[in-house]
């Protein structure tokens, strides 16, 4: 068995694009994937598949929750690889969870715009950008960060974040 991590974004938030993670879940098992489990309200699922999936299956994915629920949330999957490859390569203290973030990307970034990121960088804010995440440590918290609000702009490419404890969750969700 192959087991997958999709990162939902835009769902469940102000009362915006409601999707109980039961929903989801039975939306994801008429896919054919099995031993789905969910994390939070916010879109993050562990699931299992006989077949190795492609990247474009989160197309799929998108298209079943469009279908069943007339929107379409923008979906990162991961590989168990990937994931811990994301761990791996953290460069930040992980002590304070909720204030280190990964930015999955959807794909390679092309023309990331560095220096507009610099200039609205606070000061406290620290930062690595690999092929596939954008991590960034935000001493004052996510919500205060133009960086965290512009991300996507300045990379380019789609991206969807999740804090370290969530993080180690998915990981720890993987390892069960």
């Amino acid at each position: 068995m192959h087991i997958y991590i999709a990162l939902l974004r835009g769902i469940n938030v102000g009362g915006h694009n409601s999707l109980p993670m039961a929903e989801l879940t039975k939306i994801l098992e008429r896919l054919g994937l099995e031993n789905i489990r969910t994390y939070i309200q916010s879109g993050n699922v562990v699931f299992q598949n006989k077949n190795k999936l492609s990247k474009s299956f989160s197309e799929d994915i998108s298209n079943a929750i469009e279908n069943a629920k007339g929107f379409r949330p923008p979906l990162i999957l991961l590989s168990v690889a990937e994931l811990e490859a994301a761990i791996e390569n953290n460069p930040f203290d992980t002590s304070s969870g909720k204030l280190l973030n990964f930015f999955f990307l959807q794909e390679q970034h092309k023309g990331a715009d560095m220096e507009a990121l610099e200039k609205i960088r606070f000061p406290s804010e620290e930062y690595k950008l690999t092929e596939r995440v954008f991590y960034l440590f935000t001493p004052d918290g996510l919500a205060q960060s133009k960086v965290g609000r512009k991300i996507e702009k300045l990379l380019a490419v789609p991206v969807t974040a999740r804090n370290w404890n969530t993080v180690k969750e998915l990981q720890r969700m993987i390892n069960e």
